[in-house]
């Protein structure tokens, strides 16, 4: 569940409280992304607080997963170092501080950069042993969107017909696959990767998920996945299919905040009535 609008002051004040608990000065803070969290940049400081629900729950295993990516050197955003690394709960709210990275506005990420970024990732997580949910319950997740017209109140009946069958059918065959799975970003899409100064870093890992890498290849521009090794491309374009249906589900939802969302969720849904060839996510105008 997002931070609503109406908890976006309540929940500034808890990361403010927190972060000058614990030394750190803010006297202002500025609102970088609201959707199902809340991302802050607090200053003077120059800290980045990530401000969800407590009951949201995935809080610590990000914590945990930076944690342990970055003392493998692999490229991910880091927590704050001048705090100790865990989860703040103020008023309801987790709160987590993060390293804040300025951009490199000089170049852009080429995609060669991004899919090497990605690789290095993928082989960091496949030496990790954490409990994660798997790709399949975030299907699961988007199943039940759909099956609740109340969360679905502007969606047609052959829409929602649409999405059930491909959120069923696709998830259904990819299953079958058997494909091998590993710990996965779980949305290493453009909005998910900074190009700092230091290199490409991903960010959000509350997403992280067990599935095959194909799965996380559905999120990036087909230039990149272009020139990710040893893919089973059908699986690819199966997943990719999947993606689609799942952002829309989550765009759908009265709850979702994501800016031009529901002109997102038109996209997805033209995208899928019209069939192949399908559209990558960074194609869909207000998702990235």
């Amino acid at each position: 569940m997002a931070v609503a609008v109406t908890d976006v002051p309540r929940a500034v004040a808890a990361a403010t409280s927190a972060a000058s608990g614990l030394g750190l000065t803010v006297d202002n803070a500025v609102v970088l992304h609201a959707s199902n969290r809340l991302a802050l940049r607090l200053l003077p400081s120059d800290v980045v607080a990530r401000v969800a629900l407590a009951s949201h729950g995935a809080a610590q295993l990000e914590v945990d997963l930076a944690s342990r990516l970055a003392g493998m050197d692999c490229p991910v955003g880091t927590l704050d170092p001048r705090v100790p690394p865990r989860v703040y709960e103020r008023d309801g709210f987790a709160i987590t501080l993060w390293t804040h990275y300025a951009p490199e506005p000089s170049r852009e990420l080429s995609p060669a950069g991004y899919a090497d970024a990605l690789s290095r990732l993928h082989l960091g997580l496949r030496q990790l042993d954490l409990t994660t949910p798997h790709f399949m319950d975030r299907v699961r997740e988007a199943q039940q969107i759909v099956g609740n017209l109340e969360r679905t109140p502007g969606l047609s009946g052959t829409d929602l017909k649409l999405l059930a069958s491909t959120l069923t059918t696709v998830a259904g065959a990819i299953g079958e696959r058997g494909a091998v799975e590993q710990l996965l970003h779980g949305e290493p899409h453009p909005g998910n990767i900074l190009n700092t100064r230091q290199g490409p870093r991903f960010i959000d890992l509350e997403t992280c998920c067990r599935g095959p890498v194909e799965f996380d290849l559905a999120h990036v521009p087909e230039d990149v996945s272009g020139l990710y090794p040893n893919i089973d491309q059908a699986l690819l374009r199966q997943c990719r299919i999947l993606v689609l249906a799942m952002v829309a589900a989550w765009r759908l939802d009265p709850g979702d905040q994501l800016p031009m969302g529901s002109r997102a969720a038109e996209q997805l849904l033209a995208a899928l009535r019209a069939g192949p060839p399908y559209p990558t996510l960074d194609a869909i105008p207000g998702l990235n």
